[in-house]
């Protein structure tokens, strides 16, 4: 995750105390050195939508094999014996889960942070006051788009409205909520008025994801924007981030999924504020890019052990056999391995970039995708070869 608003105009929120401290430099198995990661949960498949660009390639029917409520707890005990900060409990729909809420407090009692990545469909008012009651720190609502273009894209009528009256639930318990959204083709043109919903509705938060290339969305290639348009999201979103600044609304901006937006957002600061682009360059520093498989991790219904969510066709272990912290530090997978130490394995542009640093490589998931190559250069990066040095290497070679 990029921290627009932290990098942009220095706000304080519970997140950066994980991407942006000194401590997390050189820490290879957690966020900082001493904890683990942050723990993605796909709790179930099932799910009450069918969404196109799925990654976990969820319907509405039942799954076999899932993790019982015994062995979910047991591997939340495992969470809180490595000190992993965060669970985030996702998909499928977590709330098509029976046992969720029970298991939610579990983890919120044990010291978790425990939060939700949801369609928001199923959050009435009484959920969204259980939700309060037993300290889920975060509840983020998935929208990608306005109206019928959400439905469209989650593939059912009336989401949008029921995703919205979720929102609404958990504002009205002082549950704190936010968005999420994908950008894509379809939904480029609606950013302007995604950031007037969330002035309208005072939402305080907003996250918004660059398509990954994996389950239903694997399919979707062809409907990511361009690089020009990725540019021009990026401008808008800073933009928009300082408007609210300066109107005084507290509301969070992140982007999430490519780390080369903390580099296009420091090369834009050093021309409009050279003071606060050397601040945003040490703390992109101690960020150190991205982080799967090092900072945060994934789980999925039947226990199996992933870099990330985006990346389940490579497994390092089953929580059913192995308590999660011992798999996390076996490094006699290749795949894992690599990722705690990338640089030296990353080939094209990402091997010569100067800003590697920084952005580590970007996301792994969308390299294979397209190339099959897991440490080829992410074809999302839309930073010119320019911007990344390479015409430097070209004049002084």
């Amino acid at each position: 995750m990029i921290g627009i608003s932290k990098l942009l105009v220095n706000t304080n929120n519970f997140g950066d105390s994980l991407r942006y401290t000194h401590n997390s430099q050189g820490a290879c198995h957690g966020t900082t050195h001493g904890r683990g990661p942050v723990v993605v949960w796909n709790c179930t498949k099932t799910c009450n939508l069918r969404c196109i660009h799925c990654y976990a390639g969820s319907d509405n029917r039942k799954y076999e094999g899932e993790l019982t409520t015994e062995e979910a707890l047991t591997f939340i005990d495992d969470l809180q014996e490595f000190k992993v900060p965060v669970l985030l409990i996702s998909g499928g729909e977590p709330f098509m889960r029976e046992d969720i809420l029970y298991l939610a407090e579990y983890a919120a009692k044990k010291g978790i942070r425990t939060t939700f990545s949801t369609n928001g469909t199923l959050i009435t008012y009484k959920i969204a006051k259980k939700l309060k009651e037993i300290g889920v720190g975060y509840v983020g609502i998935s929208l990608d788009g306005l109206g019928e273009n959400n439905d469209r894209f989650r593939g059912k009528k009336g989401a949008f409205d029921l995703a919205l009256e979720g929102i609404r639930n958990c504002l009205a318990v002082g549950q704190k909520v936010g968005l999420r959204f994908t950008i894509n083709r379809h939904n480029f043109h609606e950013l302007d008025g995604i950031f007037d919903l969330l002035e309208e509705e005072k939402i305080p938060r907003v996250c918004f994801y660059h398509l990954v290339y994996s389950g239903r969305g694997s399919k979707m290639i062809e409907e990511d924007i361009s690089h020009e348009e990725t540019r021009q999201a990026l401008d808008l979103i800073i933009d928009k981030v300082q408007y609210f600044h300066k109107k005084g609304l507290n509301i969070e901006v992140l982007t999430v999924d490519n780390h080369a937006d903390g580099v296009y957002l420091y090369l834009r600061l050093l021309k409009e504020d050279p003071q606060r682009a050397g601040e945003v360059l040490k703390l992109l520093k101690y960020n150190g890019g991205n982080r799967s498989g090092i900072a945060i991790g994934e789980v999925d219904w039947y226990g199996n052990v992933h870099p990330d969510q985006f990346t389940q066709n490579h497994t390092f272990g089953n929580v059913r056999e192995r308590k999660f912290g011992e798999i996390w530090t076996d490094l006699s997978n290749p795949i894992l391995k690599g990722l705690k130490d990338r640089k030296g394995l990353l080939v094209g542009r990402c091997a010569k970039c100067k800003w590697l640093d920084i952005c580590n490589g970007n996301f792994r998931a969308r390299a294979e995708a397209v190339t099959g190559n897991f440490w080829e250069s992410d074809p999302a990066c839309y930073l010119t070869d320019e911007e990344i040095g390479l015409t430097e290497e070209v004049v002084n070679g």
